[in-house]
Parts: C-alpha cells; sequence; structure tokens
C-alpha cells in the first residue's frame, strides 16, 4: 500500500515503494539512451563535388588565353575527371603532332621507298587525302596499326600509378625519352610548349581532313 516502505541501500534510511519504482524506470531509460547513442550515425562530412584543382594549376595554361574552357569542361565532375581529360588531351595532341608532320612530310613528296602491298606504293599513299590514304590500307595493315595503338594505350595506362590516382601522365611509349636530368622550370616549359604545340596539330590535322 502507499504506507509501505523498502529499505534503501545499506543505511538505515527508508524510502518509499513507489520512488523506488520511479528510479529503476529512470535508470532503464538512460541505459537504453546510452545503448541507442552508441549506435547513433556519426557526423560525416558530406564528399563535396567542388574541384580544388583547376586548370591554372596545370601545364598548358599560358599566354595568351589561359585556362582556355568555354564549355566549362574542367568543373564537370571531379578532380579525377579533369586529369583524365588532361591525359586525353596530351595523347591526341602526341597522334595530332605525328599525324600534322607524316602529312606534311608526304605532301612535300618525302616517302618510303617501295611497295606497302603487292598493290599499292608508298608513292601513290603520298598523294592521297588522309582519309583516302587509310581506304587504301589493306585490312591486315590497318590490323597491324591497330594493334600497335592498342599496346602501346596498354603499356602507358598499366604503368605505375594511375594518372587518375596520383601518379605520372602517360609518356610517349617509343621512344622512351628520359626526363629525369630537366630541372623543374625547363620541363613546366617544356610541357607548356607539348600542350600548345598538339592543340594547334589538332587544328591543323582536322584542316588537312576537311580540305
Amino acid at each position: 500500500g502507499p504506507g509501505r516502505y523498502l529499505p534503501f541501500t545499506s543505511s538505515n534510511h527508508l524510502l518509499p515503494a513507489n520512488s523506488n519504482i520511479k528510479m529503476k524506470t529512470a535508470a532503464i531509460v538512460l541505459s537504453l539512451a546510452a545503448s541507442a547513442a552508441a549506435f547513433a550515425p556519426v557526423s560525416v562530412n558530406k564528399a563535396t563535388t567542388q574541384i580544388s584543382l583547376s586548370l591554372d594549376d596545370m601545364a598548358g595554361s599560358t599566354a595568351p588565353i589561359k585556362s582556355f574552357d568555354p564549355l566549362s569542361l574542367a568543373t564537370q565532375g571531379s578532380e579525377e575527371t579533369l586529369l583524365w581529360f588532361r591525359a586525353a588531351e596530351l595523347k591526341h595532341s602526341r597522334v595530332a603532332m605525328l599525324a600534322t608532320t607524316g602529312y606534311i612530310v608526304q605532301g612535300s613528296g618525302i616517302h618510303f621507298p617501295g611497295m606497302l602491298s603487292k598493290d599499292i606504293s608508298f608513292e601513290s599513299l603520298s598523294s592521297m587525302k588522309p582519309l583516302d590514304a587509310w581506304d587504301a590500307v589493306p585490312d591486315a595493315g590497318k590490323g597491324q596499326i591497330l594493334l600497335t595503338i592498342f599496346i602501346a594505350e596498354m603499356i602507358s595506362e598499366a604503368k605505375g600509378t594511375h594518372y587518375t590516382k596520383g601518379g605520372s601522365f602517360p609518356t610517349i611509349v617509343f621512344p622512351p625519352i628520359d626526363f629525369s636530368g630537366v630541372n623543374a622550370e625547363t620541363m613546366s616549359k617544356k610541357q607548356d610548349s607539348e600542350l600548345n604545340n598538339g592543340r594547334l596539330a589538332m587544328i591543323a590535322i582536322m584542316s588537312f581532313f576537311a580540305a
């Protein structure tokens, strides 16, 4: 009944039974709250999509138009995406420089002697437009060219830490060139020159195709 008392701790004080029940209930609630807090999600900062790496931090940002990006491609995606774009630009620049040089050399009448196949001579290829020259190459020759490109791509992509993960950008597979003895300032200028010349070469080879 209301007048009934229960012993409280080891002392001689007495506590009403209903008060004892309230204390036990409070203890249980606090215990459950502590257990729930242990499994509560930890506050985690949300990953930001803002790119901390910019074109100004990369090679190729030179006068007269620095960081030329009219389509804002540099801000699309993550840093890995930007690094992939740069690697793609670098590879296309190198291919375009080789293609432009090759087209100019052939257009000047300089070509390999002999026959490419039993029906096609190198001299005849040098007088054709780029797409016509490619069509004239036998299928076996096209397959060898594409296989060589595939092998070079695999070698450059599989070498060391990938460039999207902090590794170096793809280097020239053949012939391999050692730039380890070049100081940082000179190397930066060479990288700027390579990209700027490659951009011009991409425009040049497209104009040759369209002519």
